[in-house]
């Protein structure tokens, strides 16, 4: 059995509205999530989600609390996923269309308002409830990753 991975995400926020990234190469799926990604064995938790961030948006952070820890599992191929996210705020940069990820995952990336991500499909269902809350830190208990149909 394989461990779950570990990831890291950011929760950014501008002008009251949340940082949120498209991470499917040719946005081939309409899920939107906090940018951040898998953390690497011997950096610590704020600085994998510093590279992970810049990769993904161009933009440079500074990293605050964890206010949320999230799990989820996709049961037809057994991926299951443990997410750790921090507030954020950005030190540096703005976002650019023209901004490449290096890995080509991300190919959008936009702040939305609460009304906005109504609209939206999104994970964790927590994340608008995260964002504009003001309690400490959250957990969702393993959640599904599936596409209604």
């Amino acid at each position: 059995m394989s461990l779950p991975r570990l990831a890291v995400r950011a929760i950014l926020m501008k002008d009251d509205k949340l940082l949120l990234v498209n991470a499917f190469p040719d946005a081939t799926d309409d899920l939107w999530c906090a940018p951040g990604g898998g953390v690497e064995k011997g950096a610590s938790l704020p600085d994998n989600l510093i590279r992970e961030v810049h990769e993904e948006t161009g933009l440079t952070i500074s990293v605050g609390a964890p206010c949320l820890i999230n799990e989820f599992h996709n049961p037809e191929d057994r991926f299951h996923q443990v997410d750790i996210y921090f507030r954020c705020t950005v030190t540096s940069g703005e976002l650019d269309d023209k901004w490449q990820d290096p890995e080509a995952i991300v190919t959008r990336r936009r702040y939305f308002s609460r009304s906005e991500m109504d609209t939206l499909r999104f994970k964790p269902d927590s994340l608008g409830d995260v964002a504009w809350g003001t309690t400490g830190i959250s957990y969702d208990p393993l959640e599904l990753l599936v596409k209604p149909r």
